[in-house]
């Protein structure tokens, strides 16, 4: 499923238009993003919660040549599923 996909299932599930629904599809990910670059988690009662963890640096190799490389540090984020998430999934 795409973006798309979600506007266009919200717009047809609501009395908003396919515009509006693309709005407030977008205003949400934009706070959710927002909220992750400050470092704050976000959760969803029922979904799950979104964090910000951080990598330290650490030595690879290149697969082509084998040489050691060095990593640098990084922040991914993590999502774990919550309960109503996971017993949907596993229905």
């Amino acid at each position: 499923m795409h973006k798309t996909d979600i506007v266009v299932a919200l717009a047809n599930n609501t009395d908003l238009g396919v515009n509006k629904a693309d709005l407030v599809v977008s205003a949400f990910v934009e706070q959710i993003t927002n909220a992750l670059a400050r470092g704050e988690s976000v959760a969803l009662l029922g979904f799950g919660t979104f964090n910000v963890s951080e990598r330290a640096a650490r030595e690879g190799r290149n697969p082509q040549t084998g040489a050691t490389i060095q990593i640098a540090a990084s922040k991914t984020v993590t999502f774990k599923a919550g309960k109503a998430l996971k017993d949907a999934v596993n229905e």
